[in-house]
Order: structure tokens, then sequence, then C-alpha cells
């Protein structure tokens, strides 16, 4: 079986600009679909009819993650030449996205007699911003007129408010038949021989203050054809997927998985951030979140390590260009810190939300020198640290002075702006920092992952200070480090769990939840060794362990719920790092678990494609796993964690300063042999392959082109 999230729906993609309608091809405006772009939505209803009786939907699909077609039939009705029964008049839809969106409307005569009929479509626009599609809560401030050219035959609707202005252009093109507009509807007026086809182009051009995003003049048929490359995009993805690391294993699922996820990543590409044809950014998912994150492009940025490490290059560049300067309550920004989101819209624009960024977080900053120091272990580029020199200097400032609220050595977060996020960790929706009996816990909290990833980022850079020759700051950071990992035993360690506390609460008294927070904490390596063991025993007890990989929350709390955001589903993309906290203390079974739970799950789900999330339910014989209904598909860390599992598996560390790539593979018994293309470490590139022997891991390595020695881990 195959399980799509949510209801039926079909999504196109790309760059910052999306279409979401319902399988005949239609918009409503209630969930989210409609024609969006920086964050406003430009179309919020479409509707075609014939004779204005709606058509009937036979089939329909997205045929690569830019383009759609639909096919539809009439109903029976009443003409002008008389009764037309159903089915003898078919309309096909289709639809690419590029900076607008290009459509094409072909109608054909399937009667023995000629036909005439009018052929409408129905348009309205209301220009929301994304954060009143996702509440369904609108406002009006703006105005909104429509005019209609009908020597060009456009339909010019536009939205203006104070200095926040938006267009939607709908052109008719390689039209045959007279176009009118009345009453809110595009008419075409049709007459047809029998067996005659009548076509029609139209394009949605979307312009702003700043854009025109138009469509490049060719047809859909090219557009999805995958032996043509018709615009410099379109080379720009084929290149990514033609560049990145390719593998070839012995299990199908994965196979199909690994390519899914390499096509999703190449789908979310936001051009508008590209620094280059391989250094760029990608969306954090589809549709809710099409734009730059700071946590989730950095989280991103290391699971792809060692599919193309450049990847991570771009959210780096981009995210120190809008490193915080300043306080700023409203932004919940400080000095130093790195951002939480940004948007376009004119809720952002006219100052109604603090997205301007919003620097809401208490983790990205620890992440970007986490995936600093990541990014030059795999590609050895020393410009990297010295480009980043002064934002490498103002992270480690906002850790010791902000992101320690109180001065004592833990890491906190308390929400400041009005319009802020209350928790500011991975689980940031309101409701999931949760008690032992299942009530929220106050701010300010000191969550268990930022300490890890506070000791992690000093530790790392500790590294890079002592590589740049600065041997007294590389020890003072070491110091630190060691003081919080001491701490962090002494009080968030609870002996009668055998597990770490969840959090701190504004008392700084452990908070005894069992959730996946903690296994972040053995990916960072805070965790002493000889706890190691329990922790990675406590994850996988029933209450933890569903079958399908790690819940976020552990079934025995009285705040579970399978089917809520942080409170008992499953994250692919926590899992990975979790599965990379169980590699680093060396339990490689235990990782071939967590990834077999992953992978099987991603053979339920249509195209192999994993969703953001999906419900914590255990896996027993005949069940299967049950979506969250309102995950984002494509989702960027959910599609990377495929590789970060497979990391975790082969045991891959590299060390491209030193031409270093070290190898420790642990196959399972349902993965005999995997191979690995075009794995880049600096300037080396290397196949690798891994099968087993009986109860062994071989391997064996080639280095195609640069130095590159390859170990086992020391």
């Amino acid at each position: 079986m195959r399980i799509s999230v949510g209801p039926p729906i079909l999504t196109i993609n790309h760059g910052s600009t999306f279409m979401v309608s319902d399988l005949a091809g239609q918009i409503h405006s209630e969930g989210y679909l409609g024609i969006f772009s920086d964050d406003t939505r430009f179309l919020s209803h479409y509707a075609s009819y014939i004779d204005g009786h709606e058509w009937l939907r036979i089939s329909s699909a997205t045929t690569t993650y830019y383009g759609a077609r639909v096919y539809l039939a009439n109903p029976t009705f009443t003409s002008k030449n008389g009764e037309i029964l159903s089915g003898e008049l078919s309309l096909t839809i289709s639809r690419v996205v590029e900076s607008g969106i290009h459509e094409e409307l072909e109608l054909t005569n399937h009667r023995l007699e000629p036909v005439s009929f009018s052929l409408e479509i129905v348009q309205r626009s209301d220009f929301a911003d994304v954060f009143e599609v996702e509440s369904q809560q609108f406002v009006r401030r703006g105005r909104i007129e429509t005019v209609w050219n009908s020597d060009k035959r456009e339909l010019s609707t536009t939205y203006q408010n104070e200095d926040f202005y938006r267009c939607l252009i709908y052109r008719v093109r390689r039209c045959s038949s007279p176009v009118h507009y009345a009453n809110g509807r595009i008419t075409f007026e049709i007459t047809l021989q029998p067996g005659e086809v009548w076509k029609a182009c139209c394009n949605y051009v979307l312009s702003d203050n700043e854009h025109v995003r138009d469509v490049l003049d060719y047809s859909y048929q090219s557009a999805v054809d995958p032996s043509q490359i018709n615009t410099e995009i379109e080379q720009l993805h084929a290149d990514w997927c033609g560049s990145v690391t390719a593998i070839d294993s012995s299990d199908e699922t994965l196979n199909r998985l690994y390519q899914q996820s390499v096509e999703d990543l190449g789908a979310l590409r936001l051009f508008d951030y590209d620094y280059g044809s391989d250094i760029w950014i990608a969306a954090a998912g589809v549709p809710k979140y099409v734009t730059l994150f700071g946590r989730d492009s950095l989280i991103t940025g290391l699971q792809t390590m060692m599919v193309h490490s450049r990847f991570a290059v771009g959210a780096l560049k981009k995210l120190a260009e809008l490193q915080a300067t300043e306080l700023d309550d409203w932004r919940d920004a400080e000095p130093g810190k790195i951002l939480h989101e940004v948007r376009q819209g004119e809720l952002a624009k006219l100052q109604q939300i603090p997205h301007t960024p919003y620097y809401g977080t208490a983790d990205a900053t620890p992440l970007f020198l986490i995936t600093l120091h990541e990014t030059w272990k795999w590609s050895g580029d020393d410009l990297l640290l010295n480009d980043h020199r002064d934002v490498i200097l103002g992270c480690l400032e906002w850790i010791d002075r902000y992101g320690d609220l109180d001065g004592d050595g833990f890491q906190e977060y308390k929400v400041r702006s009005p319009k802020g996020i209350e928790n500011q960790g991975w689980k940031d929706s309101g409701d999931a920092i949760v008690n032992a009996d299942g009530t929220q816990v106050d701010a300010p909290k000191a969550l268990c992952e930022l300490q890890g990833y506070a000791f992690d980022a000093q530790m790392r850079m500790a590294e890079v200070f002592e590589y740049l020759g600065e041997c007294d700051r590389a020890n003072n950071l070491r110091t630190k480090a060691t003081h919080l990992q001491q701490q962090f035993e002494d009080t968030f360690w609870c002996e009668d769990l055998g597990f770490y506390a969840f959090t701190l609460d504004p008392e700084k008294r452990p908070v005894k939840t069992i959730s996946s927070n903690v296994g972040h904490c053995l990916w960072s390596g805070i965790i002493r060794p000889d706890r190691a063991a329990r922790v990675v025993e406590r994850l996988l007890q029933p209450d933890m362990w569903s079958g399908w990989g790690i819940r976020t929350l552990s079934t025995q709390n009285p705040a579970y719920n399978p089917f809520s955001y942080h409170r008992g589903t499953i994250w692919p993309h926590d899992n990975g790092i979790i599965a990379m906290g169980f590699r680093r203390y060396g339990f490689a079974e235990q990782v071939a678990q967590v990834a077999q739970g992953i992978f099987d799950t991603a053979n339920y789900f249509a195209s192999y494609r994993l969703p953001e999330l999906y419900a914590g339910i255990p896996r027993e014989p005949g069940t299967f796993p049950a979506p969250y209904l309102e995950a984002n598909v494509p989702q960027a860390w959910a599609a990377a964690s495929v590789f970060h599992l497979l990391q975790a598996m082969l045991g891959l560390q590299a060390d491209a300063p030193h031409r270093h790539l070290y190898v420790d593979p642990h196959l399972p018994n349902w993965l005999s042999a995997i191979k690995l293309e075009r794995v880049e470490v600096g300037e080396a590139r290397v196949d690798l392959k891994f099968w087993r022997e009986g109860t062994q891991t071989r391997w064996d390595a080639t280095v195609t082109s640069g130095t590159l020695e390859i170990k086992s881990h020391p």
C-alpha cells in the first residue's frame, strides 16, 4: 500500500513559488490550497466549468516536482446542440511551476457530431499571508482591484496595503477562441467538430515590490521530458542530482528512498539565496515552510555531509550575514544570535509579526558552530574558518552571555516578544515541553539537548582555534566544555530513571520526563560513556520505540498523544540524529534497528518520500504508519534523514584538513551490500564498497581523484 499525507492534493513547487490544488486541479480557500510565493497566496480560488457544470475527475498526478496533469470529463448536460452525454468531452489541464505558473488547457470532442459550449474559469485572489492561511483567520487590510484587458486577454488582480504590493496576472496565450470576462468568470466560446482538439496556453505572472515572477515560453511536455533541459534552473537541478554521492545497495527500498531524498532536496532549492551553482539553501518544507530557517537549514546541512558538503555552505553564508547585532525584544534578538525564521509576507512587511527575521531559537547559534566545523572537516576549506571568524566569536559570546540567562552555566530560554515562540528548541510547538505528570513546564527552560549542543560547539571550536594557532582560546573553550559536561552530569542525571532529565524547570529542578531529546545528547557527546548504554536501552523500550522509529515522548506520560505534533509522534530527522549518537558510543546494532524502522516506514509512503513526521502508533501485525495530517511533504530534514542514518551505519567520519576518511561499517542482515560513488572529502573523490561476510562487514575503497587515506576508526 502507499500512504498519502493529509487530504488528497496535487503539489508542485519551484524556488519560492508553489501551487497546491485538489485532485481535480481545483482550488478552494480552505487549507493550504492556492498559488503561493514569498509567503503570500496569490490565487485562492480556481474552478472550471462547462456551461456552468462542474467537470468530473478521471485521474491526476504530479509528474515531476514542478509539473502536474489532470484529466477531466464532462457530466451529462444539455447544450445548445442538445444533450451531451457524460464523457463525450474531455479536458486536460497541464501545469508547470517555474517562477510563475504555466497552464495548458486541452479539450477534445469525442462525439460524432459538432458541439458548441463555454469553458468557464472562475478565479479569486485573497492575497492572504501564509500565517493567515495556516490559522484560517483572515483580516481585510488593503484594497483588491481586478481589471480585464480584452486586447491583451489579461486578467490583472492587484493588492495594495500601504507600501505592500502584490499582483497576479492571468494571461491567455495561443488561443483561437473568443475570450470574455464577466461576473468573475473567464469564458472561452468553443465550437468543436467531431474528433477536434482545442488548446489554450495560460500563464500566471506573480509580482511584488521587487520581483516579477514570469513564465518561460516552453510547453508542459518539454518541461517534464527528462531528456530535455530547457532552462538554467533545470540544468542546475540536473547537475545537483548528477554530482551528489550515488548509492547502489541490496535493499531496493533504500535505493528508492535515497534517490527520492536527493530529488526532494533539489526541489526545495531557494534560488533567491543562491551563491553559486553548488552553494545554495533548501526551503525547510512545502507548504508551510518555503523560506529560510536557521535550525532546519543547519541540520539539513549536517545531514548531507556525505552527499555534498557544500550544501551546508549556503546556509552558513546566509545565516552569517543575518547574525543579530543588537538587542531587540520584538524579534527575540541578541548580539551574536543566529536567526530562527525569515518571512516576506504582508504581516512581516508591516511589522505585525517579528519574522524580519525572527531570532526566537535557543539552538541555532550552537548548531551554526557545529555545522561550520563539520563542513570544514568534510570540505577541508580553511577559508570557511577565516571568513567566519568574527561570526564564530559572536556565537560563542552569545552562548556565554545570552544563552545562559542567569549565569549558572546552563543554556536556558524564555520568550520576550509578545508575538514570539514559547518553546525555542527543536520541539517548538506551544505544548511540547511537559512535566512527568503531563502539565506544561514554565519558562525559563533549560532543555537537555541545549547543553549538549553548547558542549559540542565549544569542543569543536577548540579544535578550530587550535588549528588556527590560537591555543589559549582553544584551551579556554575545552575547560568551559569540561565544566559544562560535569555540571550536566551532576544536575541532569536521574538515577531513579536511569536516564537524563528532559529539562530543568525555573527552579532548576530536573523534569523527569522520558523524551527523545536525550538522544541528541548522545550525538553531541556530552553524556558520560558509562551511562550511555542505559540511555540507549531506555530509548528502545516499548514506550519509546514504536517499531516505526523512536517517539518524541514516552507513552507512559499523561500528555502522550501519538497524533500530536511533538508529544508522541515520530520524526525521521530526530531518529537520524539519535542514530548518530548511538554510533558515537559504539552501539552499531541499535543504529541498524533505528534505520530499519525508518526505512520500512518509507516503504509505505507514496514515492518512498518520508514526511516531516508521522504518528507514534505501535508496529503490530495488521498496522501501518499513520501520517500526521498537516505534515510538510517534501520536507528538507525528513528527506535528508536517510543520509544521516547511512552515515551512522557505515561509521563515516571525515578529516579533510588532514586528508583522512575514517570508516567503521556495520551492515545488518537485511542489508548485505552497499556501494557509494563520488563521496567528496576535501578535493578528493572516493568510491566505497561495503558487504557482509557472515556476521562481519568488509569494505574496500577506490580513490578516484585527489589524495585521501581511508582508515578504520582510530
